[in-house]
This record gives C-alpha cells, sequence and structure tokens, in this order.
C-alpha cells in the first residue's frame, strides 16, 4: 500500500487527523489494531473544550454533538461544605465547554471514515515504523492474517502510550517528563440522572470527589483512593457513602443514588516526550503525553496536536512551504506543557495528599479561597479549563488553527 500520511491508531485524534487531511486534499490511511465494535466503545473523556467543539464542527462532525452534547457554563468547586461556582463565560468573553462521550466522537468519526472518505482498516495491527528519516519511511502491519507494508511520506502516532510509534525513535532522540501521583482514582458509571446541572469538583474532608455525567441519564462519578486499590473492596453501597460525605454541602443538596453499571481504578500520572517529531514520524495524543484526568486535558490535547498537524500538512501541500510542520513539536509542546501545569495544579490543590499534614491542608484551602474570592484567579481558572489557544505564531484561517477544505483554497486562489 501507498499514501501521503500513514496514521497509527483509529482513536479520537488519529481519526479527526484523518478527517481533517481529507477536507484539506491530503490522502492517508488510519490503521487500528482493534475492531470497530471495540474502539466505538471503549469509556474514555467526555469533557470538550471550546477549541474541541470548533474544530469538530469545522470538519463535519457536529450534528449529533450539537444535538445531544451538554453546554456547560461553568463548574462547581465544593470545600468546608460549602458551594462556588465558576462562571466560564462570564470570566472569558463567553466561552463554554461541552459534555459528549469520546465513544460517540469515535463513532462520528468512524462514520464519517467509511462514508467516502480516506480508507481506514480495523484489526491492523502495526509492528513498527521503519525508516522514519528517510523521505519514504514504511510502516509494518498484520492484516487479515498476513504482514504487509504501508509505504508513506509521512507517519503519525496516534496509538497511544503503549504503542510502537514512540519505540520508533532511535535511543538518545528523545527525553521523557514523569511524576507518579501518590493516589488512584475510583470511577463508576451509573444509571441514575445527575445530581447537579454541572460538574463539581470537591475536596472533601478524606479526599477528592468529581462528579460528572455522560448523558441526561447516566452519571459519571470519581473517588480517590490510595495506589493499588481493588474495586472488590468497594461495594456499591460503600462508594455511594463515601461520595455522599466528600460532596456534602450546608443545605438540601443531596446526591442521587442509582445502579452501578461500570467500576474502574485509574493511576494518576503525568507524563511528556520531548520532541513529538523524529524525521518524518510525528507523535499525537496518548502517544506524546498524559495528564491526569483532573484538569480534563486528554482528549483535547491529542485533538490540538492534530489541529496543529493538519495545518501544517495542508500547508506543505498547497503553499510548498514546510515551515509550520517543522515546528510541529515547538508549537504542540507550548500547550501540552501549560495543560500538563494547569492539571498538576488541579490535582494537587484538590486532593488530600497521603504524606500531607496540617500546613499542607491550609495551603489547599488557601488556594481555593483565592480563587473563588478572586475574579483574576477565577478567570485564570476558566481560560485553563475551557482551553487556552493554540501556540502564538499559529494561525489558521481566520486564526482558527483549521485547514482549509480543498474547495475552500480553491476558491480563495481562483
Amino acid at each position: 500500500m501507498r499514501t501521503t500520511v500513514g496514521i497509527i491508531g483509529g482513536g479520537p485524534a488519529g481519526l479527526l487527523l484523518a478527517r481533517l487531511l481529507h477536507r484539506s486534499g491530503v490522502d492517508c490511511v488510519v490503521l487500528e489494531s482493534r475492531t470497530r465494535a471495540y474502539v466505538e466503545r471503549r469509556q474514555r473523556a467526555g469533557m470538550l473544550e471550546q477549541g474541541t467543539v470548533d474544530a469538530l464542527r469545522a470538519c463535519g462532525a457536529g450534528a449529533r454533538l450539537d444535538a445531544e452534547g451538554l453546554v456547560h457554563h461553568g463548574i462547581e468547586l465544593r470545600f468546608d461544605r460549602e458551594r462556588h461556582h465558576i462562571d466560564f463565560p462570564v470570566l472569558t468573553g463567553g466561552r463554554t465547554v461541552t459534555i459528549y462521550a469520546q465513544t460517540e466522537i469515535v463513532k462520528d468519526l468512524v462514520a464519517l471514515q467509511l462514508d467516502g472518505g480516506p480508507p481506514l482498516l480495523f484489526e491492523a495491527e502495526a509492528l513498527a515504523v521503519e525508516k522514519p528519516e528517510s523521505g519514504s519511511p514504511v510502516v509494518r502491519f498484520v492484516h487479515e492474517g498476513r504482514e504487509r507494508t504501508l509505504s508513506c511520506d509521512w507517519v503519525v502516532g496516534c496509538d497511544g502510550s503503549h504503542g510502537i510509534a514512540r519505540a520508533a525513535f532511535p535511543a538518545g532522540t528523545g527525553r521523557s517528563y514523569a511524576h507518579d501521583y501518590p493516589y488512584s482514582w475510583l470511577g463508576i458509571l451509573a444509571d441514575v440522572p445527575p445530581s447537579c446541572e454541572e460538574l463539581v469538583y470537591a475536596r472533601g474532608a478524606t479526599g477528592f470527589a468529581l462528579h460528572s455525567m455522560r448523558s441526561p441519564s447516566v452519571s459519571r462519578l470519581y473517588l480517590q483512593v490510595p495506589n493499588g486499590t481493588d474495586t472488590a473492596d468497594w461495594p456499591d453501597e460503600r462508594v455511594w457513602d463515601e461520595l455522599a460525605a466528600r460532596f456534602a454541602v450546608d443545605g438540601d443538596w443531596q446526591l442521587e443514588r442509582g445502579p452501578v453499571t461500570a467500576k474502574s481504578v485509574t493511576p494518576m500520572r503525568s507524563w511528556v516526550h520531548e520532541p513529538m517529531r523524529h524525521g518524518r514520524l510525528f507523535l499525537a495524543g496518548d502517544a506524546a503525553h498524559i495528564v491526569p484526568p483532573t484538569g480534563a486535558k486528554g482528549l483535547n490535547l491529542a485533538v490540538s496536536d492534530v489541529r496543529v498537524l493538519a495545518r501544517g500538512f495542508a500547508e506543505l501541500y498547497s503553499t510548498g512551504s514546510g515551515e509550520l510542520l517543522d515546528r510541529y513539536s515547538e508549537f504542540a509542546l507550548e500547550r501540552v506543557w501549560q495543560a500538563t501545569r494547569f492539571s498538576y495544579d488541579m490535582t494537587r490543590m484538590l486532593h488530600a495528599q497521603p504524606d500531607g499534614d496540617a500546613f499542607e491542608h491550609r495551603m489547599q484551602l488557601a488556594r481555593l479561597r483565592r480563587i473563588t474570592a478572586s475574579r483574576p484567579a477565577a478567570a485564570e481558572l476558566a481560560a485553563n479549563y475551557t482551553g487556552l489557544p493554540l501556540a502564538p505564531g499559529f494561525a489558521g484561517p481566520a486564526g482558527r488553527g483549521e485547514p482549509e477544505d480543498a474547495e475552500a483554497r480553491a476558491a480563495r486562489t481562483r
């Protein structure tokens, strides 16, 4: 097989990149190791920044998002049995966030890809990226029981933190930075309408809790737990009791309970690989960085990565200039590090530290008090949460940082 851009990974990053490239007239092939059924039911993030929503709409994947997504105008911070609302539109000049599950984004993008889009091969396991320093790198993969090769001009690894793309970086050509947190999240999905209209971040007496949702009838909730926690030690009633205690406030609010349909434990980690390019091989999304979910940045960072990449490819093949593509790692990492910093700060502020003392606890409360009492401090949180702009110097049409459609480009150059 032969293509211009070989994309490893059929998650949101790989699928959105393929869609953006297709609309810019750049051919590509997507290799996904799992089945279609698996990727369309894989539970992941669900909070979308304003820029992510805009990008999905711009590429034609906004119909169900607009019909079914839950637009949120802020979040609620809870501590000392108090409730504090952070109003995003007021603090950011109108920006919001939207709850729309990653599984639904994948379904939308898969449907677009299979309806006249570039090739998308499921159960195509990438084995290696060869000759990334050359002008024609090759991806070896297995599909339908036999080994095949995909010859490309470029390769983009959107295959996650355990994928093979990063392994193609020769020793000494990159560096990783990591921080492991001394706690995990116990997460549940429950068939019960959300108990509140917006996300609630609670700093309870015994640790952190998050109230989120997947739909008007499905709630998603999390508890801070020690690393190594076994879900078997947390029967449903214990989970609900602890959630109720951590969300408790003075007043008549109460947590609604319902059947738990899924339960899992997620370790908390920050990790960044630099650079995000080697030769003609690029990394995007979890293949290059991981953040703890406290700041809701993982999926959104993947989207911002591919927005930059897609614009770089569009410029290369429409004007011949490779400047944006050459600066991809620089542009992407600027936003990655800011999101990593924000996620770290939110995590440290809201979680009980296992080795913390009374001083640490008071410092956390002081940070929360500053945010809830100071408009500039609240505006800083809101700006980060709704999504920082792409790096200075990166600009697409109308300043959006998006690639042009082939039709739009043709009209502009007539």
